[in-house]
């Protein structure tokens, strides 16, 4: 079966793009906008819009195959490939990308999805967010053309055994980590609340005690609000590098603070993502793991998960092998090719890393439910609610297509539950 048509729509993403240097560097938030100059190329203000790019294809059969081209919230930021705009990007996939999609035969996902992830143009690589949007609707027209679901095609093609299990969900806040706090303990979230710490002064505090204040709550929120005792989830925060900020960078100092919020935490496990930026990926493997080291040594049960310089699945590999931290958080449109999100969370698996395949509230829900049918077949050990900073919508769009492909995928082998 052939792609007779290829379409490129710009549209909107669930979120804003976000300066982080600038956020980090104290830039003043007025309701949803942020005031100050920004600091990272590209950007003209420090909160702008975020954008997406559709890639629809047309197959023999009529059926239409999507994938939305979209980039993270901190684009240009610890590694990352530049702003994502849509109209900078649209002349190159119209002139250069057009005639190679259409006529082109629907073969192999990853064979297609391989030959655009090396594609350069000029000279250069086709931006993160192309490549992740391209690839999303590969893996949709290899699904339609075979009368599959996109699990089905990826357990195939990566000689997987067809698990149809849920993978937990992992909510995020916001800056409403209350009021959405509530929302995730009503929906039963697996692992919450993310909480978007970053910025010292108004999340973390000098000392760390706001953060600290702030699971205490946590905890006495789920225990005071839960109608189900046995109801415990996992706690992931985020801290965007801010707790390295008031220590210094110091690993013992990191490790200290970071244990002393696990009685804070009292039963539920504590994550604790970023919790330094060392501006590098070396020195960042290198502190991440002095950190581990030092948390071990205190007897502490806190994890430490990475993100910052973290981006590529050749990151992924580094990190893991590195043995520099628990969990490594799998930033989809970061990696290219939703290709490498499946090899990632593959290679996490056999190495004793656990994987949190993640991404950003400012996707769209045709990425989301792209990623959900990548987690439920690689088998991701945590599947971030996206798109969106509201939570409920985000959780709606991941849960419900999952529940709908692990429906298709009992059924296909008998085992209706």
């Amino acid at each position: 079966m052939k792609i007779v048509k290829a379409l490129f729509v710009p549209g909107s993403s669930a979120f804003y793009f976000d300066d982080q240097a600038a956020i980090k560097g104290g830039a003043p938030q007025d309701g949803a906008l942020y005031g100050g100059a920004p600091e990272t190329p590209g950007f003209r203000a420090v909160r702008v819009a975020g954008e997406a790019l559709s890639v629809l294809l047309r197959l023999e059969n009529g059926a239409w195959a999507a994938g939305d081209c979209a980039a993270v919230q901190y684009s240009g930021a610890g590694g990352r490939d530049p702003l994502f705009l849509a109209a900078e990007h649209l002349p190159l996939l119209e002139t250069r990308l057009r005639p190679l999609l259409e006529g082109a035969e629907v073969g192999p996902f990853r064979e297609m999805a391989g030959r655009f992830e090396a594609l350069e143009v000029d000279g250069r690589r086709l931006h993160t967010a192309v490549r992740y949007g391209l690839s999303q609707a590969l893996l949709h027209a290899r699904a339609l053309a075979g009368g599959r679901i996109m699990a089905e095609v990826v357990c195939e093609e990566y000689g997987l055994p067809v698990v149809a299990e849920r993978v937990p969900i992992f909510g995020q806040s916001g800056d409403d980590r209350y009021i959405n706090v509530d929302k995730m303990i009503m929906r039963r979230v697996d692992v919450l609340p993310h909480a978007l710490i970053n910025n010292v002064e108004t999340k973390l505090g000098r000392r760390g005690e706001l953060l600290r204040d702030y699971i205490g709550w946590l905890v006495g929120r789920i225990r005071g609000s839960r109608t189900d005792p046995s109801y415990a989830p996992t706690l992931h925060i985020d801290v965007y590098g801010t707790v390295g900020l008031i220590c210094g960078l110091d690993p013992a100092r990191v490790a200290g603070y970071l244990a002393s919020l696990e009685a804070a935490a009292a039963e539920f496990p504590l994550y604790i993502e970023g919790p330094v930026d060392a501006g590098g990926k070396p020195r960042q493997m290198e502190l991440l793991g002095r950190i581990r080291r030092e948390l071990e040594a205190r007897g502490s049960r806190v994890r430490i998960v990475a993100d910052e310089w973290c981006n590529t699945y050749e990151d992924v590999v580094d990190f893991t092998d590195a043995g520099c931290c628990d969990m490594v958080q799998i930033k989809t449109p970061d990696l290219g090719g939703i290709q490498n999100t499946i090899e990632a969370v593959l290679y996490c698996r056999r190495h004793g890393m656990e994987a949190y395949q993640g991404g950003t509230c400012n996707e769209t829900e045709v990425s989301a439910k792209a990623c959900v049918h990548a987690a439920v077949a690689a088998r991701a050990e945590r599947l971030l609610a996206k798109p969106g900073m509201g939570f409920d919508e985000g959780f709606m769009i991941v849960r419900n297509e999952m529940e709908r492909a692990l429906a298709v995928l009992r059924a296909k082998s008998g085992k209706e539950a």
